[in-house]
């Protein structure tokens, strides 16, 4: 472990000792937005922007670092930069490893872009790790309805689906959990893989989940952040997120087969209303990435789409305007045949990742198209019924998944 730590860091954390809480920001050139969040250990990905510069300069005393209920007399703020693959997961791993050296009790960590942070949110997503033995809370926060499309329409419904649990905001960026979590992450082995860019968040949610820690989440208010328009700025994040999540499936095939149903989780804090900012989003553009995708990729497509499937995918990409909407049995057994593909390996899997992205963006426009005029209410609620397709196409997820696996099984040389 010590093998992470520059050797300023080291001494650091010498002088320290132990610690009860660890706040960890994971940044990458975030100067314009981190002087906004709290920060005690910001752990940075290699900025190029000075980002660690503005978090040395941050305004903010110990009680604007903690606010818990037991009072906290010492506190210290580190910037360090992390020397592996730039991104947010091997941000992460220095700040598992800090709070691994310093026998936190609880762990923090906040995304470095938000600009709604209280400090309250600490208290919130610290405080039943500490009073209540829990090993990880989870975001429970209002974004506007065209925010968060990826978790929307595939990562929350399918970790509810398969591991039972309704994580409403799984990679949310916002959590906290125990030591004794953060020391089982720290001994896993994916700090070289996608899961060190920007699949982190579902890694942590999954791994809690699947190996039976005490799950729960808080409601923090808004999130309020540099939102993105899913048809120009999420391409790369979908792919890296989801290929974390399809290669999680492999790795806990044992758990999510047994999981029938799903149970809600405890909530902490308190729900109240929330004004969120407007995001604009140009549905045009996805439209016609959608298209142009789906005729290019046809080839691909039909190398892990079933026949029917591919056929129902045709039909729809060639509708417009208001009449291109994507039925919901139809993404839920694309993505269901497109995590089994990725199992099985029966194509190279960044090509599979890649050839998702049209379907995506067809899915996003179609469900921004259907809910123009929905309110808040009104979107949850049309989230939910895709969530219950999800729950209801499980059976044909593990039929797909066995049968390829028997077949590629009984393919393999004796």
């Amino acid at each position: 472990m010590d093998e992470l730590f520059p050797s300023e860091l080291k001494a650091r954390l010498s002088q320290i000792g132990d610690a009860d809480i660890v706040v960890g920001i994971p940044s990458y050139n975030n100067a314009r937005t981190i002087g906004h969040v709290v920060v005690i250990v910001n752990s940075d990905g290699g900025s190029k922007d000075k980002t660690q510069d503005v978090v040395m300069r941050a305004e903010g005393g110990a009680d604007d670092l903690l606010l818990v209920s037991h009072p906290v007399h010492n506190s210290y703020r580190i910037s360090t930069p992390y020397h592996g693959i730039p991104g947010k997961g091997s941000a992460f791993r220095t700040i598992f490893a800090v709070a691994a050296k310093l026998n936190a009790k609880a762990c923090v960590v906040v995304d470095s872009d938000l600009r709604s942070i209280t400090p309250g949110w600490v208290e919130l997503l610290a405080k039943p790790v500490l009073e209540q033995d829990y090993d990880y809370i989870a975001p429970y926060y209002q974004r506007h309805k065209y925010d968060g499309t990826i978790t929307n329409g595939i990562i929350y419904p399918m970790t509810r689906t398969l591991y039972g649990k309704s994580v409403r905001q799984p990679i949310g960026g916002e959590f906290g959990f125990s030591g004794n979590l953060a020391k089982r992450y720290l001994e896993k082995d994916v700090w070289d893989t996608d899961v060190a860019r920007f699949g982190i968040d579902i890694w942590m949610t999954v791994t809690a989940i699947a190996e039976g820690f005490r799950v729960g989440q808080a409601y923090l208010g808004a999130k309020i952040h540099d939102a993105k328009d899913p048809g120009a700025d999420l391409t790369s994040m979908f792919r890296q997120v989801v290929g974390s999540f399809f290669s999680l499936m492999g790795s806990y095939e044992n758990v999510w087969k047994k999981v029938s149903a799903y149970e809600a989780i405890p909530m902490f804090g308190f729900p109240f209303e929330v004004g969120v900012e407007p995001l604009t989003v140009n549905t045009d553009r996805m439209i016609h990435a959608a298209q142009q995708g789906v005729a290019d990729l046809r080839e691909i497509y039909s190398s892990f789409l079933s026949p029917q499937v591919l056929v129902e995918l045709t039909n729809f990409v060639h509708r417009n305007g208001q009449g291109f909407h994507m039925p919901d049995q139809l993404w839920v057994r694309m993505i269901y045949e497109a995590a089994t593909a990725f199992r099985y390996r029966l194509l190279d899997r960044e090509h599979l990742l890649q050839s998702l992205v049209p379907l995506y963006l067809g899915r996003t426009a179609s469900f921004v198209l259907e809910v123009t005029e929905s309110n808040a209410t009104q979107v949850e609620e049309r989230i939910e019924r895709l969530g219950q397709v999800f729950e209801a196409e499980k059976p044909y997820l593990t039929q797909q998944w066995d049968a390829i696996g028997k077949e590629k099984f009984h393919a393999q040389p004796v």
